[in-house]
């Protein structure tokens, strides 16, 4: 039986479309393939990234956060939202310009200007800089001197702020002239100051004045989680005995604005 011209067009019809589908499907097949490349590459580099910061985020200590990966991905939480809409750490104008201040004037510019700092706001860490050897001994053994040396005010035990990972100065419950500040705050808990091992910075309990002074004069920067008091101020890591010299200075007004005594 021999076919109707309307029946061969319909079956022409049907093998070109079928001929288009399949032309159709092997151009978007073609032109996804960079895309999807692109995607894989972009998710290996990611992945590799986050693990090399998550190991890197635990060897400069985790600032109290539990060095696991729930620790680091609420410490990712924090370091996101600080950069989409954080304040300037290096803005000195919260600190008040009145009231206690234990570092006389003039207080001297750190040499080279600010220490640059880690990528991330937990744990609050600078870059690591050169450091003198006897510096350094005399940096991480300043908690225990202070404490040996003043031990009716001082003592040393491991940082709570820090995670217990290195040794902080806190002030005795017992001092009268406590500061009130101090005696009711439950997480700085009477902590004066502790060094980092990492990068040779430190954290300091300062009165508003004086963390002004040390950000001022290029010394240090602002804590960034707004809930911890204002006055908790990164001070960057001396280099030399005469840096030494100032962040002793610093520490023992720390000691005076905590436990009412200067030294």
């Amino acid at each position: 039986m021999r076919s109707t011209p309307s029946v061969r067009n319909l079956a022409a019809s049907f093998w070109t479309s079928k001929m288009v589908t399949t032309v159709d499907r092997l151009t978007i097949s073609a032109s996804s393939r960079p895309v999807l490349t692109s995607l894989c590459a972009a998710t290996v580099l990611g992945i590799a990234w986050t693990v090399n910061d998550f190991f890197a985020w635990k060897a400069f200590g985790t600032g109290g956060t539990p060095p696991t990966w729930y620790g680091y991905l609420r410490m990712s939480k924090f370091r996101f939202g600080h950069l989409l809409a954080g304040p300037d750490l290096l803005d000195p104008s919260p600190h008040a310009t009145t009231g206690p201040s234990y570092l006389d004037a003039p207080f001297p510019a750190r040499a080279g200007g600010r220490a640059r700092i880690m990528p991330r706001i937990m744990p609050q860490r600078q870059v690591p800089e050169p450091i003198d050897h006897e510096t350094r001994t005399r940096l991480l053994g300043l908690v225990h001197r202070l404490a040996n040396e003043f031990p009716d005010l001082l003592e040393s035990k491991p940082s709570h702020t820090e995670g217990r990972s290195t040794d902080g100065l806190y002030v005795l419950a017992e001092v009268p002239t406590l500061n009130a500040e101090a005696r009711e705050d439950k997480l700085l808990a009477r902590e004066v100051a502790h060094a980092h091992p990492a990068d040779n910075s430190l954290h300091v309990w300062l009165s508003g004045p004086d963390a002004r002074k040390v950000m001022e004069a290029g010394w240090g920067q602002r804590f960034p989680l707004p809930f911890v008091r204002s006055g908790w101020t990164m001070v960057y890591a001396p280099r030399n005995d005469n840096e030494m010299d100032v962040v002793e200075r610093i520490v023992k007004a720390g000691i005076a604005w905590v436990a009412g005594v200067e030294l």
